[in-house]
């Protein structure tokens, strides 16, 4: 009895590796075959871009992206570069620029208000008019002060609006048409050894904290480039033609959010 049970448990398991042995070769038979005419698909590579700062190149994805330019890294975005740009500003060139003289670097910050039209910078809608203006775009149809200033080639290196917006027009190692005819200590043309930054406002109320922010930042990373840097108001070299920054410019904000020594404020820190 015993052995018929081995003869019977025996034949189903010879029965069973012959049935999965046919649904074997029945799934290889019925399996998809590649089509040797049609082509692979193309695996396309990942672009690389530029570091604007130091020029190496990296794929796109891994890149920082700010103003349409790349950069490799945070350090790099947040810095004058070796051009005299700052990556984290907004570049909106200005043709109104020349190169400075050989072998000056800037030594001296000069602080100025702009707003286009005037008074109008606290709708915080009107700063485009400042670039219009800088790059000689101005519509003189626009407003009637517009009509009177629209021929006028000026510009400055830097503008900060009133939400703290930082704008570069010129490279710091050119020569903005910001000062026009000022005096530093006896040296004529500031232009020639300055740097402008143009604040959103005017003289008749406080600037925006988001703007001394802004400034605090900028001067922190020019301030590596160009240590001598001194700082002063338009109207600290130009008394008898202006009066920016103007009273409502809190010098001791300015000069507590810089960490500036008094000794690189030679006007002092007083409302002027």
């Amino acid at each position: 009895m015993f052995k018929w049970l081995l003869l019977f448990v025996g034949a189903g398991l010879l029965y069973l590796w012959i049935k999965g042995k046919k649904q074997a070769a029945l799934d290889a038979n019925n399996s998809p075959k590649p089509n040797k005419n049609k082509p692979e698909r193309a695996v396309n590579p990942e672009a690389m871009v530029q570091c604007q700062c130091c020029k190496v190149h990296l794929p796109e994805s891994e890149a920082l992206t700010f103003d349409n330019r790349f950069y490799c890294s945070q350090e790099h975005l947040h810095t004058l570069d070796s051009n005299g740009w700052i990556g984290d500003a907004q570049w909106r060139i200005s043709p109104n620029q020349d190169v400075r003289a050989e072998n000056i670097d800037p030594d001296l910050l000069v602080i100025h208000y702009i707003s286009l039209p005037p008074g109008e910078f606290r709708n915080q809608t009107s700063s485009h008019h400042i670039v219009d203006f800088f790059q000689n775009k101005l519509d003189p149809t626009a407003h009637p002060y517009f009509a009177e200033i629209a021929d006028q080639k000026v510009s400055s290196h830097f503008l900060i609006t009133r939400s703290g917006v930082l704008v570069q027009f010129v490279s710091t190692q050119n020569r903005a048409w910001h000062a026009g005819k000022s005096d530093f200590q006896g040296r004529e043309k500031c232009n020639d050894f300055s740097i402008g930054v143009e604040l959103e406002g005017d003289g008749d109320g406080p600037f925006e904290a988001a703007q001394y922010q802004t400034l605090a930042n900028l001067i922190q990373k020019l301030s590596r480039t160009y240590p001598q840097l001194q700082f002063v108001g338009h109207s600290d070299i130009a008394p008898d033609r202006k009066t920016d920054p103007g009273i409502h410019f809190d010098w001791k904000k300015f000069q507590k959010e810089t960490g500036i020594s008094a000794e690189k404020m030679p006007f002092g820190v007083d409302p002027r």
